[in-house]
């Protein structure tokens, strides 16, 4: 008799919850901060480093359901963190865009961020760490060559890529 599936082994299992318990916990320091969501969070750092970019944009580099990427920019309109307006290149799209006060927050929200993923590379050996990063790697490169894996952002790619 062969050993009856575990799904506390299965690998995707095991990434999707550790992936949960990272976002959890990084949202423990904005939503007591700022009030934020796991959503708003990303929409955030994404436009931080993208500059005005659309929903379609953002839905495409943060790994968030479409969806969830319009109801977190609608509230962070409404906070006054992010501003929309119509795209320069299409006056039909919508382009978002941090305002000052969204810059503020992620400029108080980041150090503890931060100092979070520090404490869990500390807990990780160099040599490990490095084998660690090359499997994520490695992982990513048999996705990108699956057809029925969605494709990677060029965001998620390393510096190494």
């Amino acid at each position: 008799m062969s050993d009856p599936f575990r799904l506390s082994a299965f690998l995707p299992y095991r990434l999707a919850v550790l992936s949960a318990r990272i976002s959890r916990r990084l949202s423990a320091e904005y939503g007591r901060s700022h009030g934020l969501s796991v959503a708003e969070w990303r929409v955030m750092v994404h436009l931080q480093r993208c500059g005005e970019v659309s929903v379609r944009e953002i839905h495409n580099c943060v790994n968030l359901e479409k969806s969830r990427v319009s109801r977190a920019v609608s509230r962070l309109a409404a906070a006054g963190l992010v501003r929309k307006a119509a795209a320069r290149t299409d006056a039909r799209l919508v382009s978002i865009s941090l305002s000052a006060a969204g810059e503020a927050a992620l400029t108080e929200i980041l150090p503890a961020a931060i100092e979070v993923e520090r404490r869990l590379l500390a807990a990780i050996p160099t040599a490990d760490l490095a084998v660690f990063s090359r499997v994520i790697e490695a992982i990513h490169a048999t996705l990108d060559t699956d057809p029925e894996a969605r494709p990677r952002s060029p965001m998620d790619r390393t510096a190494d890529d």
